[in-house]
């Protein structure tokens, strides 16, 4: 399927010398007397790799040929994270490198979208926050009481963020996984 430049959307899969990217940002330009430019941030999705793309603005681009699935996490097996799926119960291993700074946001049962491209998982797709247990933390000085006062946590999963200095360990907490902040307690 062919798709032009005003039907692109951020992280978006096409098809590009016969590799499949992630589109992270474009940008598209029409200089006075000049051909219009399409700009692409993308990641190479088999190896990881972050760059720019410069295309003529007119041209158009193929979408990659995925689906999207249901899943959910299950446990970390050595270097692999498994998954499953939740409409056949199929189980797919997934490694860090595929994952990321994902990792941080997938808290045991936690559910997501798996982009799937010849039955093969090729990217993850986290919900916009997602809620994380507070496994490490100070004790907030009893009186201060100054406003927006933090103090750094760490979640069950790894993650090292800033928290207002009510929060304590133990507690369930809403976090961003686009921007990795604190949102609020938990419900």
């Amino acid at each position: 399927m062919t798709i032009s430049s005003s039907e692109i959307r951020r992280n978006m899969t096409i098809m590009l010398d016969g590799e499949i990217y992630q589109i992270m940002e474009w940008q598209h330009r029409q200089a006075p007397k000049a051909p219009p430019t399409l700009t692409l941030k993308v990641r190479h999705l088999s190896t990881g790799n972050v760059f720019e793309r410069k295309l003529a603005g007119n041209q158009k681009l193929t979408a990659a040929p995925t689906e999207r699935r249901n899943a959910q996490y299950l446990y970390k097996e050595g270097d692999f994270y498994v998954f499953m799926d939740m409409e056949t119960y199929e189980q797919h291993l997934i490694s860090d490198a595929l994952l990321g700074d994902a990792v941080y946001f997938l808290p045991e049962g936690g559910e997501l979208v798996l982009l799937m491209h010849d039955e093969k998982p090729i990217l993850v797709e986290l919900p916009s926050a997602v809620n994380l247990t507070i496994a490490q933390t100070e004790v907030g000085l009893r009186g201060d009481t100054q406003s927006g006062a933090t103090k750094p946590a760490t979640t069950d999963t790894g993650l090292t963020l800033q928290v207002p200095l009510f929060v304590s360990e133990g507690d369930s907490i809403s976090v961003n996984t686009t921007s990795k902040e604190y949102i609020g307690r938990a419900v």
